[in-house]
């Protein structure tokens, strides 16, 4: 089997146990469940499977990158590394704004001194 045929095949989510199958991600490498995000870890480069961790990798933040693209940063929880990871086009949209509006629903800092800057 080759390479990109081994990337390529259905896996089951250690998060929620989801059969999650590569086909729908809109690229090479479906590293993440679309539905709860959580990845494994891996890779140390996308799509070479050499990292000797393979831990859980839990979504932790939202960025853009390259203007509207949206990516997924990863911690593991077993090594503490984070990652970050394209969203793929099958991503559940409300796992990922729920994602993105984590920081000001949990806000650190009280939010109302804002209006008097």
């Amino acid at each position: 089997m080759n390479k990109q045929k081994q990337l390529n095949k259905p896996f089951r989510c250690v998060n929620c146990r989801t059969l999650v199958y590569p086909d729908g991600a809109g690229s090479n490498h479906r590293n993440h469940c679309p539905n709860c995000l959580h990845s494994l870890h891996v890779d140390h480069k996308p799509g070479d499977r050499t990292s000797p961790c393979q831990s859980d990798m839990e979504p932790v933040a939202i960025w853009v990158r390259k203007g509207t693209e949206w990516a997924i940063i990863h911690r593991c929880t077993g090594c503490g590394a984070f990652k970050s990871n394209r969203t793929a086009a099958d991503d559940n949209p409300y796992v990922l704004l729920k994602l993105a509006a984590k920081p000001l629903v949990e806000s650190p800092f009280p939010i109302e001194r804002i209006e008097g800057l």
